[in-house]
């Protein structure tokens, strides 16, 4: 049986558990309130829960148990710490200090910001590190006693939990609006800091789960600064533009091209680094219709292959294919003989012939009397060997061809055969 305060949330018997900091899981298999057994504990009462799947050996002065994933231990937040009235002497950032939040004790050190002491009854903001994780919340109180008189000298309050690895040019103008905000107001100061946060960090950090927050775009799991998501759409736009222009013919540029510019936009704007809030503004410009992804490829949704400005191009390359079927020459032949890859590839993306692998095309018309030769003599099966006579190619060609087949629908491999889809 364990006892301490219960703030927050509710407790019910049979509910999951997670002890902080250690991340132990349990299960509330009792609860009691001034030795009366109930089933549901509410805030704010003194409380004796006996729990299952933790040792009480296993538990420390200090440790909090809550709802799974809610909280986020930490080892250095920041504070306004104020010296009790009366005090002879400054806070030193030099000295060695205990901090006692709760029912928790740890040793800390403290950098004041702007000053390497503090006195008087206004205090100083500062940056706070204990000797080992807690579970604090925004605006939760603690005291400080010097570690070596052991007197009481002072005390603060919570102002972030997780302040960023860097205090910034000017930390106290940050600190300050987070001091004045309400709970409620503290989502959007989170997003205009960080550019984009998790949605699940938001409410850790500041106990708050809203359905929209001022000055940001939701955008899958993260919640993105409004300034920020325009930065990054400003430069993939600009890079796709300047792809479409210079390859007219090709469907789409490959994601790293839209990826690289959203780091881009993202290392000028000070945004945090990493796939996840790239990959979220990419989905959610795709979802809003101003991309559009397939597979690894992505485009502008206004842009359209140009193949009028190249269409003598594209006849040439249609009547040299057609011309020497049913053996033409490959992608890289075509290439060697001046037909670059963009207008093969736009090409078959029109229809105007068909892929049947990585280096082969065909005319749609030998395609479709492949297709004819393949109904009128595979309904008991059909050999490569066969199907290359027929054809008057060659097994280079009528191998991929029937390959091709397979891979829509038309035919299905039964070893050495190829039959019709349906037939017995």
């Amino acid at each position: 049986m364990v006892t301490g305060t219960l703030t927050g949330a509710t407790l019910e018997v049979g509910q999951e558990v997670e002890v902080y900091p250690t991340g132990r899981r349990a299960r509330v298999r009792g609860l009691q309130t001034h030795k009366h057994p109930i089933e549901r504990a509410r805030p704010v009462s003194r409380v004796a829960t006996n729990l299952v799947g933790v040792e009480r050996e296993a538990l420390e002065r200090g440790d909090v148990a809550g709802i799974p994933r809610q909280w986020r231990p930490t080892s250095v937040f920041e504070a306004r710490i104020r010296p009790i009235r009366g005090l002879d002497h400054a806070l030193s950032g030099r000295g060695a200090y205990k901090l006692y939040a709760g029912s928790a004790e740890r040793d800390a050190r403290i950098r004041f910001y702007g000053r390497g002491s503090v006195e008087g009854p206004e205090g100083a903001f500062a940056r706070v590190r204990v000797s080992a994780p807690l579970v604090l919340d925004v605006h939760d109180r603690f005291v400080l006693r010097e570690a070596g008189r052991r007197a009481t000298v002072g005390g603060g309050a919570v102002i972030d939990v997780e302040p960023p690895v860097r205090p910034g040019p000017n930390p106290q103008r940050r600190l300050e609006a987070r001091e004045r905000a309400a709970r409620d107001e503290l989502p959007a100061l989170l997003v205009a800091e960080r550019g984009a946060v998790r949605t699940h960090d938001v409410q850790v950090l500041t106990g708050a789960a809203p359905a929209r927050i001022e000055g940001a775009v939701r955008a899958g799991p993260w919640w993105v600064s409004e300034d920020l998501h325009h930065s990054v759409s400003d430069f993939v736009r600009a890079a796709l533009e300047r792809f479409h222009r210079e390859h007219p013919l090709l469907a789409g540029a490959d994601l790293s091209v839209a990826r690289s510019a959203a780091v881009t936009a993202l290392e000028r704007a000070g945004g945090p680094a990493g796939a996840g809030p790239v990959d979220a503004v990419l989905d959610h410009l795709a979802e809003s219709g101003t991309l559009v992804r397939t597979g690894s490829e992505v485009r502008l949704a206004s842009h359209r292959v140009a193949l009028e400005d190249r269409k003598e191009e594209v006849e040439r390359l249609v009547e040299v294919v057609v011309q020497r079927e049913p053996t033409p020459p490959s992608i890289a032949v075509l290439q060697s003989e001046g037909f670059s890859r963009e207008v093969v590839e736009a090409a078959a993306r029109a229809g105007l012939l068909v892929r049947i692998s990585p280096e082969l095309v065909l005319s749609p018309a030998f395609v479709e009397r492949a297709r004819n030769t393949i109904e009128e003599c595979a309904t008991q099966g059909i050999t490569v060997s066969t199907f290359r006579k027929l054809m008057g190619t060659s097994r280079k060609y009528a191998l991929p061809l029937l390959e091709w087949f397979d891979q829509h629908g038309v035919t299905r491999r039964d070893g050495d055969l190829r039959v019709l889809r349906g037939s017995s």
